[in-house]
């Protein structure tokens, strides 16, 4: 203690917590070897703090920093854990690093904890029980659930600050839709005063709440590590005779919260999500959003496969995917998946993460191929058998394009036909290769494949082409039997989007139309919370129908702004109400940002946002918002009191804004890497290094529906956007599996599959889904590869967690996130 007992037991006091730590950012303005160099110095200093007093304690997070320790200097490890089992050196966050709390998908937080929470336990026989988040730049609404199933009941953060959220004390209980509660705390000013800690601790007297007796200020030198000083540590020790009526002790935040407990039924509630801070942070580097969301869904389906594959007794179960989730995790890193990092720092970031989509996509592949060559295909003339796999707990009745042929032409014919495994002829449509040269050949068919199985499709090559006579409406126009699409021939936008059967117009003016806005903020855009000054769109070069057959047909628009290209190509399948579209934009302007608008026609509407393991409404004010696959904007129109509305649903973006009726996707921004206000650019800006320059892609789904986001199955959409359906094309060969097999099914289809793989532990399987529309349900979860049931009840909101042994006499057991069993009294 820094007081003596005598002048503690003068009168009661208010207790100031000093939270000794470091704040190390482990990629920002270096790159993460800097970092590990600086995580090692900044552990070596802090173990000499430990020896030379012995009532200073000393708080850390962040799992990776201590698994570099351990490779690279096992001596050092091995006194870090010494100090932790004696509790002068206290974990907290329990998860791999300190992530983005809005950009990675759900089950990316429930892999920071599982291998975080497991690796404390592993090597320190602890577990954190606080929550630490004190850099990220806002937090999504679902964090409290995420956190109590990590064994966290406690929560630390910093941003936003007050003057970016008000709320009613430092101290309350935060609670997420599901009705997970968890305390928390927004720290006052700074996560790492050092040089003024007199004038810090004097800021802190006004920040008690009240009835509340006690507050934590953090203390020690950060951002580049290094942790408290002697010059910090003698300071407090002398401030305490400073400062008569405050009691200031060395402590750390699980004791914090475990003095506080008898004053929690004080604390308010705050219900929600908490931003806003940085919002340029969800758009700025598309190259790490795009491969971060690229690199989850790699290694969720390639799971899904190599578990299913296991369990048939087709392959092994691969050992590194571990290893691969490290490496997104790492680079989940706030400062590295907002985009704020050097540009150099990238250079390593896509290579990471290029690994693990490396690793992901040759398991998927091993996986993939032990099964389709399992499967019993005789022998046809003439025919190449393809089998497509669907990763979803769904049956998928999705578009499938394949590609074949070799360079010589083996398979000569001009046509094509399709036969599923029931003999029934499919709708067959041959479209642009990726080859530019002769023979090979590319195709596309609507496709129907089991809940996480396989379909068997035959094709053809044939001279005799299918009869199709090519639609009659003009050059600017999509349409089948449901919808009509109308292009403007002269901007590109679209004018019209008609659904036939319901007579109702869905757009309220030019859609898909590509505008540009200032945008002369700093990397985070700082203190900026909307991108609405325009100053010009793309003009349409070319206007093209490309497509039109029995598949599908596609217009595609080419534009122009300054320097810069844009090329979308818009695809309306037969029988279907949805617009895929493709785009790809060479970007070359600078201080500027490109948005996509889309106007609907609604009066009265509810904006909502897709985000981790479930949704928020918000208000449709135009300020820029997180999200994550999808957005929505449903209600009615003044004449016709039919509920409508239309989702945007994308692969790779993460950034939005609905101002009024009109939504906006952020497609990119170009600020300087790293520049931090109020720093000053020099003139010549032709020296600095811009982020989005170049060429990138974006799919994206416009999704017109009757009823609301529910009704219209948005949230599978978006996942069969995002997961799509891989294929393998085989030969003909003898084999134990059927043509047609599925292996999970969900019955509630409010409850989508999330996670389905090897235990952590390696016995047995694990399967997580949660409840995506806000409605409670009884769901059973069949698993006929491992012959087991689940049934359970489901909370609104809510994450199940089940361990599933092959065992046929186990039954299934539920677990937490990290994948420990649920005790009953923690079952709400």
């Amino acid at each position: 203690m820094v007081k003596p007992p005598a002048r503690r037991l003068k009168s009661p006091m208010k207790k100031l917590h000093m939270i000794g730590n470091a704040h190390l950012d482990l990629v920002w303005l270096w790159p993460w070897q800097e970092g590990f160099q600086e995580n090692k110095a900044t552990f070596q200093s802090m173990l000499d703090r430990l020896d030379e007093y012995d009532d200073v304690v000393f708080t850390s997070s962040s799992a990776q920093c201590y698994e570099w320790v351990e490779h690279n200097d096992p001596a050092m490890f091995e006194k870090i854990a010494r100090r932790i089992r004696e509790g002068r050196w206290v974990l907290c966050g329990g998860w791999w690093v300190q992530p983005d709390c809005n950009i990675p998908c759900g089950e990316s937080f429930a892999r920071q904890a599982l291998l975080g929470q497991n690796y404390f336990r592993e090597k320190f026989g602890v577990t954190a029980t606080v929550g630490y988040n004190v850099d990220s730049f806002g937090h999504h609404g679902m964090m409290p659930q995420l956190l109590r199933l990590s064994g966290l009941e406690h929560y630390v953060f910093m941003r936003p600050g007050p003057h970016e959220k008000g709320m009613p004390a430092r101290n309350f209980i935060w609670e997420s839709d599901d009705g997970s509660r968890v305390t928390a705390f927004r720290l006052p000013f700074t996560y790492c005063a050092w040089d003024d800690l007199e004038g810090h601790i004097r800021a802190c007297e006004g920040e008690f709440d009240a009835g509340v007796d006690q507050l934590m200020s953090f203390y020690g030198v950060g951002n580049h590590g290094g942790g408290p000083t002697i010059a910090n540590i003698e300071a407090v020790r002398a401030l305490g005779e400073k400062f008569p009526d405050l009691d200031i002790r060395f402590s750390d935040p699980g004791r914090y919260f475990r003095e506080l407990k008898d004053k929690e039924h004080l604390l308010p509630v705050v219900h929600g999500d908490l931003q806003h801070h940085a919002s340029g942070c969800y758009s700025a580097h598309s190259e790490i959003k795009r491969m971060n969301r690229r690199s989850e869904n790699s290694l969720l389906r390639a799971e899904r496969f190599a578990s299913l594959s296991a369990i048939l007794g087709r392959s092994e179960y691969p050992a590194d995917f571990e290893h691969a989730w490290k490496q997104v995790l790492l680079n989940q890193f706030h400062d590295t998946l907002a985009g704020s990092g050097i540009e150099r720092a990238y250079d390593d970031s896509r290579n990471q993460l290029g690994e693990a989509i490396s690793i992901a996509d040759r398991n998927e592949n091993n996986a993939l191929q032990a099964i389709s060559f399992a499967v019993d295909i005789p022998k046809e003339d003439s025919m190449l058998p393809v089998v497509v796999f669907n990763p979803h707990s769904w049956e998928a009745n999705v578009p499938v394009e394949m590609e074949s042929g070799m360079f010589g032409n083996l398979f000569r014919g001009s046509s094509f036909r399709v036969v599923d495994s029931d003999g029934n002829e499919l709708p067959c449509q041959r479209i642009r290769p990726d080859a530019m040269t002769g023979g090979r050949w590319r195709i596309v068919f609507p496709a129907k494949i089991p809940a996480l199985g396989h379909a068997t499709f035959r094709v053809y090559v044939t001279d005799a082409a299918q009869p199709y006579t090519p639609s009659a409406c003009p050059a600017n126009v999509l349409e089948n039997e449901r919808m009509r699409v109308r292009f403007c021939e002269t901007t590109g936008h679209i004018l019209s989007i008609y659904d036939k059967a319901a007579y109702l117009e869905l757009a309220g003016g030019p859609c898909a139309r590509p505008v540009v806005m200032e945008d002369k903020s700093d990397t985070w855009s700082h203190a900026v919370f909307r991108f609405d000054k325009q100053i010009g769109e793309f003009s349409a070069v070319s206007v093209k129908k490309v497509e039109d057959g029995p598949v599908r047909s596609s217009v595609r628009v080419i534009s122009k702004y300054g320097a810069s290209t844009l090329v979308q190509t818009f695809t309306l399948y037969r029988g279907g109400t949805d617009l895929h579209v493709a785009a790809k934009v060479n970007w070359q302007e600078k201080f500027q940002c490109l948005k996509l608008r889309f106007p609907v026609n609604l009066d009265q509407y509810e904006p909502v946002y897709e985000i981790p393991f479930g949704v928020i409404s918000r208000a449709a004010g135009g300020e820029e918002e997180a999200m994550q696959k999808w957005m929505d904007l449903s209600g009615l129109q003044h004449d016709d009191k039919r509920v409508r509305g239309l989702a945007i649903l994308n692969d790779s973006k993460y950034s939005a804004a609905i101002e009024g009726n009109v939504m906006d996707l952020m497609v990119l921004r170009s600020p300087v890497y790293a520049h931090h206000d109020p720093f000053v650019l020099e003139d010549e800006i032709d020296d600095y290094s811009f982020i989005d320059q170049g060429i990138q892609s974006l799919r994206y789904v416009i999704a017109p529906h009757m009823g609301g986001w529910r009704e219209a199955g948005i949230v599978r959409k978006a996942q069969e956007l995002n997961l799509p359906c891989p294929s393998v094309t085989e030969t003909y060969h003898q084999g134990a599996m059927p043509q047609r097999m599925g292996s999970i099914t969900i019955d509630a289809p409010n409850v989508l599959l999330s996670s389905f793989k090897r235990a952590h532990s390696g016995d047995g399987y694990v399967i997580r889904f949660y409840e995506c529309h806000g409605q409670g349900a009884e769901v059973g979860v069949d698993l006929p590869c491992l012959g087991k049931t689940i049934r359970t009840a489901i909370r609104p909101w809510e994450i199940k967690t089940f361990a599933v042994s092959a065992d046929p006499g186990a039954e299934p057991v539920e677990l937490n996130l990290l994948e420990w069993p649920v005790a009953p009294e923690t079952q709400i």
